[in-house]
C-alpha cells in the first residue's frame, strides 16, 4: 500500500509540476501580450511628446522672428527721416549764417527778423519730427556727441570742456546725425 501511496503522491507532485508549468507559461503569454499593448501606448505617448516639442520649438521661433520684424519695422519708422534731416540741416546753416550778418537800415531789419522767423519756425518743425540740437558749448567734451577740431588752453576753465561751437549738431530721437563740431579747453 505505501507504493500505491507512493505512485500516487509520485503522479500527484509530476500533474501539480505540469500545472505549474503551464501557469507560468500562461503567465509568460499574459505578460508579453501586456508588454505588446504597451508598447504602441507608450510609443504613441512618445511619437506625441516629440510632436509636441517641435510643435513648441515652432512656435516660439515664429515668435522670436514676429518680434524682430517688430522691432525692425519700428527701428525703421523712427530713422526714416534721417537722410531727409541730413539734407535739410545745411539750409539751417544757411539761415544761422544769415542771422549773424549785421545791418542799419530798416529794409535790412525787416529782412533779418523775417529769416529769423523762418529759421525759429524750421526749429520747432524739426523738434516735432524728433530732431533735436546737441547742446556743446561749456559741456564737458563727449565723442560721441562732439568732434573736436582744436584745443586750446583756457583760465579759468577746466581740462576736457567745449569752450567754442563751429558747428551745430544734431540728433534724431537718439541717433546722432551731426556731431558737433568743436574747440576744447586743454
Amino acid at each position: 500500500m505505501e507504493k500505491k501511496n507512493e505512485n500516487i503522491q509520485e503522479e500527484e507532485l509530476k500533474e501539480t509540476e505540469e500545472l505549474t508549468e503551464e501557469k507560468n507559461e500562461d503567465l509568460e503569454e499574459i505578460e508579453e501580450v501586456e508588454e505588446v499593448e504597451e508598447n504602441p501606448v507608450e510609443q504613441l505617448e512618445q511619437q506625441l511628446d516629440e510632436s509636441e516639442s517641435k510643435y513648441l520649438k515652432l512656435y516660439a521661433e515664429f515668435e522670436n522672428y514676429k518680434r524682430r520684424s517688430r522691432e525692425e519695422t519700428e527701428r525703421n519708422n523712427k530713422y526714416k527721416n534721417q537722410s531727409l534731416a541730413t539734407d535739410l540741416l545745411s539750409v539751417l546753416d544757411n539761415l544761422e549764417r544769415a542771422l549773424q550778418e549785421t545791418g542799419d537800415s530798416e529794409s535790412f531789419e525787416s529782412l533779418h527778423k523775417g529769416v529769423e522767423m523762418v529759421y525759429n519756425d524750421f526749429l520747432n518743425k524739426l523738434e516735432a519730427n524728433g530732431i533735436t540740437q546737441i547742446k556743446a558749448l561749456d559741456e564737458p567734451f563727449d565723442p560721441n556727441f562732439h568732434q573736436a577740431i582744436m584745443t586750446e588752453a583756457k583760465d579759468g576753465v577746466e581740462s576736457g570742456v567745449v569752450i567754442e561751437e563751429f558747428q551745430k549738431g544734431y540728433l534724431l530721437k537718439d541717433r546722432v546725425i551731426r556731431p558737433s563740431m568743436v574747440k576744447v579747453s586743454e
